[in-house]
């Protein structure tokens, strides 16, 4: 069942689920934020992570490069376009065992073709929340820190689960800032290596002579100026 703003108020007053928790929705000179109807629309803290193609990395979510990010503190941050960049909530969430959230845009943000990620918050996760912002449109974008970005709806099971992210120390527990992805027990094979430079090869982004590959990671860098990098990624 979907929880109201009554059970929201008395969930973050009672037993901090929400911290800091806004009382009411607050939109004059802003994109909201705070306590609606059925949900909960959170702030995106001035901490971003903007994605960039500098450093001809290569996405793998086993092996995740940090140089694939531009780290940016900024009361506004510009997302390029058709790019994303990764965020975190001011807000700190504890959530109960016995629910789950799910993350949805907000309508200002869509209509600018924006786009909001963010995985469901399982029982008894708790931490300040990692956001991908997708801009998918061929213009630069803002993103307002401290201000609304997603509205996340809570949803109270009819039995306590089993066993909560808690219990199973999930990867992701308590985290505090912006957090990449990384897998457990990834073990890095060197075909996957060089399949991500054939194909990068084949795309005329880089060629095979110009990657230095390290050892046991899948970070690649070019040495080609950044917008001779760029000319070639548009094809």
């Amino acid at each position: 069942m979907i929880k109201s703003d009554r059970w929201i108020r008395r969930m973050a007053q009672e037993h901090d689920m929400i911290n800091p928790y806004s009382e009411k929705q607050v939109s004059t000179g802003v994109i909201s934020y705070g306590v609606s109807s059925y949900g909960y629309d959170l702030r995106v803290a001035d901490e971003f992570k903007i994605f960039t193609n500098v450093n001809c990395t290569v996405i793998d979510p086993k092996h995740f490069d940090e140089r694939s990010f531009v780290s940016v503190n900024s009361d506004v941050a510009i997302v390029p376009p058709n790019s994303f960049a990764l965020a975190r909530s001011v807000e700190y969430f504890k959530i109960p065992r016995d629910v789950l959230t799910i993350c949805v845009g907000k309508s200002t943000y869509a209509r600018c073709g924006i786009i909001v990620n963010v995985t469901p918050f399982e029982p008894e996760w708790e931490g300040f929340v990692t956001l991908e912002i997708s801009n998918t449109t061929p213009l630069p974008a803002k993103i307002y820190a401290n201000e609304g970005l997603c509205q996340i709806l809570f949803f109270q099971s009819d039995e306590v689960c089993e066993t909560s992210y808690k219990d199973r120390k999930g990867k992701y527990q308590a985290q505090k800032g912006i957090v990449l992805p990384s897998c457990r027990g990834a073990v890095y094979r060197k075909e996957v290596k060089h399949e991500a430079v054939r194909m990068l090869a084949a795309s005329g982004v880089c060629s095979r002579s110009e990657f230095n590959c390290f050892g046991t990671n899948a970070a690649c860098s070019i040495r080609r100026p950044p917008a001779l990098l760029l000319q070639n990624s548009r094809g």
